[in-house]
């Protein structure tokens, strides 16, 4: 369904029925302008059955409307619009990647708001992509364009042609297991918007650094990460399992940057049994 929030069209999925007396989980995508609803629909989808499952397309992504601003405060404030929207008082935040940044960031401006946090493969701070900088680099399994990486890793992106073919090129980096023959249906099933991208990596992540506020958090807070990712490596996982209260970290040996990809009923369970533990009741 679409949904307009805060002046914005949401392209909105809530899954698990909508009983409002079922406990809430908000999922939040990551990579602004090229991520959607179904990559956190396949990580908590499946936990549907527990909650209602709520998944969008952020605003400038998927087959959401491409209106500013592409700032962090904005998706924070549409997160809670959301919330709102639902009828839940308390929930479960969800975030990968990028979208762990948001979900972070609500938590420390909302943190009476949330029951659990559970976070994927994400940052604390913006040193990570020095460190996936140096990852692509080194890699056997890409043939670089120093120019193209740069453009990329910087939000220097010329248009949504452009974003596509450095997308393509950096697409067999996030796999345990790299399959050239998933390459083309991978990069034609995305929806393009250079300009979320851009926004987010040469304006947001400049001064993104939720380090000092991190011990704020004090609910219970799952931290999972694959033992390959290149572009949120297992040290920066570390790092925010170690700031948060309590958290527990969880690595996926046989992971890249999408654990419930790559062993999703190992999956499924850490995460049911973490939120079954520490979210219901």
């Amino acid at each position: 369904m679409i949904l307009t929030i805060n002046d914005a069209d949401l392209d909105v999925e809530l899954l698990g029925g909508d009983d409002p007396t079922k406990p809430l989980l908000i999922a939040h995508h990551g990579a602004p302008g090229l991520g959607s609803r179904a990559e956190p629909e396949l990580a908590f989808g499946p936990l549907s059955d527990l909650f209602r499952v709520l998944v969008f397309d952020a605003r400038g992504s998927g087959k959401s409307s491409d209106t500013p601003p592409y700032t962090h405060e904005q998706w924070v404030a549409d997160v809670d619009a959301l919330r709102e929207w639902a009828g839940a008082e308390t929930f479960v935040m969800a975030g990968g990647s990028y979208g762990g940044f948001i979900s972070m960031e609500y938590a420390v401006r909302h943190p009476q708001r949330l029951r659990a946090l559970v976070l994927r493969d994400t940052s604390a701070d913006h040193e990570h992509n020095d460190l996936a900088i140096a990852n692509a680099r080194a890699s056997d399994r890409v043939d670089i364009d120093e120019d193209r990486l740069m453009r990329m890793m910087e939000g220097r992106i010329r248009d949504d042609a452009d974003f596509r073919e450095s997308w393509r090129e950096l697409l067999p980096l996030y796999d345990y297991e790299y399959d050239p023959a998933q390459l083309d249906a991978r990069v034609a099933s995305v929806d393009y918007h250079f300009a979320t991208h851009n926004a987010a990596f040469s304006e947001n992540l400049h001064h993104y650094d939720l380090k000092p506020r991190l011990g704020e958090i004090t609910c219970p807070t799952l931290v999972t990460v694959g033992r390959t990712d290149w572009i949120t490596p297992v040290s920066c996982s570390e790092t925010i399992a170690d700031l948060i209260p309590e958290a527990q970290l969880v690595v996926f040996e046989k992971s890249g940057h999408s654990p419930p990809r790559e062993e999703p009923e190992l999956f499924q369970r850490t995460v049911r049994d973490f939120l079954v533990q520490h979210a219901l009741g």
